[in-house]
């Protein structure tokens, strides 16, 4: 009994120490932890936990640079202190809905559908019933070119043919009839819109949808007037005329000032506004090719295309930051080691262009695209001095300020350093150029013209323009080469310098290779065909008179602004100065790059390219008390769906004046326009309307 008693007590001592230990051994693993724990945060992951408090004690900023801005010529002389932002900065809202605040949806629709989208849609509907009127005449006109009838008869056929158009556009009851059709588009238009509104306007506990990017100064206050009147409570000016200066933008809200000075901030339900500096161009569609836009790079703003492309660097500037610290509440304090950086504004660009040239010359470009159904039309102006572009701009344009709206992004293209063409006869003197400068001709070197031609390499006849309606012009100089554009003359004229002399005068002239002006997606043009040591005789044929290569129309009012320049070829450029945030500049030198012919050749070129005006197919682009000098091109395009060229054409002209000391030179170019055969009558008197503005504006004396 004795025994079992004992056991028992050892038992339970023996127990109770197990109990200890386990204890003993929960403790030590506990403190284990905690000391791991401890090395963790304060060894291990001490960088982590040290950023992590900072961060909900400090405050850490990205301050944004203001993007430079881009200035243009403002008067005649072209002087610094006489300019005008063609792209700047301006505030602008982001206005934005919460949907499960509004009250009346339908009622807010209409409001946002006549604030914001009722002038687009009166203007897209307008431009509409517009194409389909000039569609039928186009139709018509394209009808009529293919009839192939004698000059004149197609003259007073076309007149005929505009003259029943203009009748029937005019006649009451198709006006009538036609206004019933807009109506009702302009009403399923309207339509299309409310409902896209509504969408946004009721969509359940949704507390942010977008409404409206860039909404200016003007419409906001127009909707928050219009919302205002729509609440159900007895609005502040019910029954009263609102005077839209009564209405004040400050901090993201809209104030009503009183008569007495009383101030009453207006909030519509469920709409409200984000102000913020975005990117503005003031001339909308003038100089959009030039310019590019201000688009989104993932989740940045960044310049796209243009002079906003090739120089966002520069105009976006240095970000700037700053840190200061939290308060307990919330609110920031300023500490004694808060950090701070300064934005560095980007530098502002200021142009060579002339804002009187540019308008004038894209409003004349756009004018003639449109009258004769264009698919498309560049005009270029250069001062042949120095290289400095005086005007630039393309058909169809599109508004940077609403990039997004256009229908096809290949219009941000700008044509006229991007599309390259096969220039036609406008390379012509390009090809007497090089032969005069070779000196194996001269203005009255003569050879027989029998209006066509057959060249090794080709197994048909190259022909003149006129071959079919004239046949050949028997014994002729190159004079008349150049005034008839006779196809064989250039052939010849090439001939007596070599296809490889030739080909080295292409490449001297500049063909072939980017001239780097300050844009973005600039082309280099394509003349393979006469690379290489040996050039075919039949490649060399074909591009003496402008087919078989390609150039872009920078390259080619640069070929003639040597010319223009007693041979001496100049640099383009656009930037005329950068001012930096410093107030330092970077001022652009005017670049000679080489001589590519004697001045003797020059100014021999240049009497005969008078001479294409005075006696050849180009006497529309002469003006009054003025020597011109100029050359036509009517340049077949290639087929894409057929080998060789199709039905359409490219008409080009280009000029200088006063020859003596010219003032500027200039390319004008129309694609495919209908119903103009020749570019003697499309192209040739756009180029004399403007010419006659310049030679007025510049205060050109008149030489005769």
């Amino acid at each position: 009994m004795k025994a079992w008693k004992s056991d028992k007590k050892i038992i339970r001592a023996a127990y109770n120490n197990n109990r200890i230990n386990i204890v003993i051994a929960i403790i030590f693993l506990f403190g284990i932890s905690i000391v791991f724990r401890l090395y963790n945060l304060q060894v291990k992951e001490y960088d982590f936990y040290v950023a992590k408090a900072t961060s909900q004690h400090n405050v850490f900023s990205i301050l944004e640079p203001e993007r430079g801005r881009i200035f243009i010529q403002d008067d005649v002389n072209g002087n610094n202190d006489k300019l005008y932002p063609i792209a700047t900065n301006k505030d602008f809202a982001l206005v934005y809905a919460v949907p499960k605040d509004i009250k009346n949806p339908e009622k807010v629709a209409e409001e946002l559908y006549k604030i914001f989208k009722k002038e687009d849609v009166i203007k897209e509907v307008d431009e509409l019933m517009r194409k389909e009127d000039e569609g039928r005449l186009k139709r018509e006109l394209t009808f009529l070119a293919s009839q192939n009838l004698p000059a004149n008869e197609m003259l007073a056929k076309e007149e005929e043919v505009t003259a029943i158009h203009e009748a029937i556009i005019q006649d009451s009851e198709y006006l009538e009839v036609k206004n019933i059709k807009r109506e009702k588009e302009i009403e399923l238009r309207k339509e299309i819109k409310i409902s896209e509104y509504l969408k946004k306007l009721t969509k359940k506990n949704d507390p942010y949808e977008p409404i409206e990017q860039k909404v200016d100064e003007e419409k906001l206050k127009k909707l928050y007037v219009a919302l205002m009147d729509t609440l159900p409570q007895p609005s502040l000016w019910q029954g009263e005329e609102v005077n839209m200066e009564d209405l004040e933008i400050k901090e993201d809200k809209v104030l009503y000032n009183k008569e007495n000075g009383e101030q009453t901030e207006l909030r519509p339900d469920g709409i409200a506004f984000i102000s913020r500096l975005r990117r503005y161009y003031p001339e909308n569609n003038i100089g959009s090719h030039v310019l590019g836009f201000v688009g989104f790079k993932g989740d940045e703003e960044r310049g796209r295309y243009g002079l906003e492309g090739f120089f966002d660097e520069e105009l976006y500037g240095v970000r700037g930051s700053i840190k200061t610290g939290r308060g307990a509440g919330g609110s920031l304090i300023i500490i004694n080691d808060r950090e701070y950086e300064s934005p560095r504004n980007g530098s502002d660009l200021i142009l060579t262009i002339n804002r009187n040239i540019q308008f004038t010359a894209c409003q004349k470009l756009n004018e003639t695209a449109l009258r004769h159904g264009a698919d498309g039309g560049s005009i270029i102006i250069m001062e042949p001095k120095t290289g400095a572009i005086l005007a630039m701009c393309s058909w169809p344009d599109y508004d940077p300020n609403n990039y997004k709206d256009v229908e096809d992004i290949r219009v941000y293209n700008n044509p006229s350093i991007f599309s390259e063409y096969e220039p036609g006869s406008i390379f012509k003197p390009i090809t007497m150029a090089a032969a005069i400068d070779q000196e194996k001709v001269t203005p009255e070197t003569t050879y027989f013209d029998e209006g066509s031609i057959m060249v090794s390499g080709w197994d048909k006849p190259i022909r003149n323009s006129d071959y079919d309606s004239h046949g050949g012009h028997g014994e002729v100089d190159m004079n008349y080469v150049l005034e008839k554009s006779l196809n064989t003359g250039a052939i010849y004229a090439m001939q007596q310098i070599g296809p490889e002399v030739f080909s080295q005068y292409v490449q001297d002239f500049g063909f072939g290779e980017k001239w780097g002006i300050e844009l973005e997606t600039e082309s280099a043009g394509n003349i393979n065909n006469l690379l290489g040591d040996k050039v075919q005789d039949i490649y060399a044929a074909t591009a003496s008179f402008g087919q078989g290569i390609a150039t872009t129309p920078l390259q080619m009012i640069t070929a003639y602004a040597t010319i223009a320049n007693g041979g001496i070829m100049m640099k383009p450029y656009l930037v005329k100065e950068i001012t930096h945030f410093d107030n330092t500049k970077d001022v652009t030198q005017p670049k000679q790059i080489r001589r590519i012919i004697s001045e003797r050749s020059a100014m021999l070129l240049s009497g005969m390219l008078v001479n294409v005006i005075e006696g050849g197919h180009a006497k529309r682009a002469g003006v009054e008390g003025y020597y011109v000098a100029g050359k036509t091109g009517t340049a077949q395009v290639a087929s894409q769906e057929k080998k060789g060229y199709g039905d359409k054409t490219i008409h080009t002209f280009v000029g200088f004046a006063p020859v003596e000391e010219p003032k500027f030179v200039m390319l004008v170019k129309l694609d495919n326009p209908k119903g103009i055969k020749y570019a003697a009558s499309s192209a040739a008197p756009l180029f004399g309307e403007i010419a006659e503005y310049l030679l007025n504006y510049l205060e050109v004396p008149k030489e005769r």
